[in-house]
C-alpha cells in the first residue's frame, strides 16, 4: 500500500525540523563559548607574591585583588599596578 502524500510531508517536515533543532542548539553552543571564552578577571601582568607564600584563594573587587594565602593572610594587591597594599593576618577556625 502506497504511503499517502501527507504523512509522506509530515515526516520529512518533522526531519528538518528536528535537523534545524540539532544546528540551532549547536549554533548557541558555539556563540556562548565564544562570548565568554576570555570574559574571566585578568589579574595584573606585575602581581607577584612574596617569596615562599603559596594562593589558596583569588577574589577580584573594583580596583583590587585580595589573595589568600596558605599562611592565614589576605594580601591587597592594587589591581592596576600590582603593588601589595595590605598585609591582613587572620584566625583560621579551630577544627572541632
Amino acid at each position: 500500500m502506497p504511503e499517502p502524500p501527507s504523512l509522506r510531508f509530515l515526516r520529512v517536515l518533522v526531519t528538518v525540523l528536528t535537523g534545524v533543532m540539532i544546528a540551532g542548539v549547536i549554533l548557541i553552543i558555539t556563540l556562548l563559548v565564544i562570548r565568554f571564552r576570555d570574559t574571566g578577571p585578568q589579574l595584573p601582568e606585575d602581581l607577584t607574591l612574596p617569596a615562599g607564600v603559596t594562593a589558596q584563594a583569588v577574589t577580584f573587587g573594583t580596583g583590587w585583588v585580595a589573595v589568600v594565602t596558605q599562611d592565614n593572610r589576605i594580601l591587597i594587591f592594587d589591581r592596576i599596578t600590582g603593588r601589595m597594599t595590605q598585609d591582613v593576618a587572620i584566625t583560621a577556625p579551630s577544627d572541632h
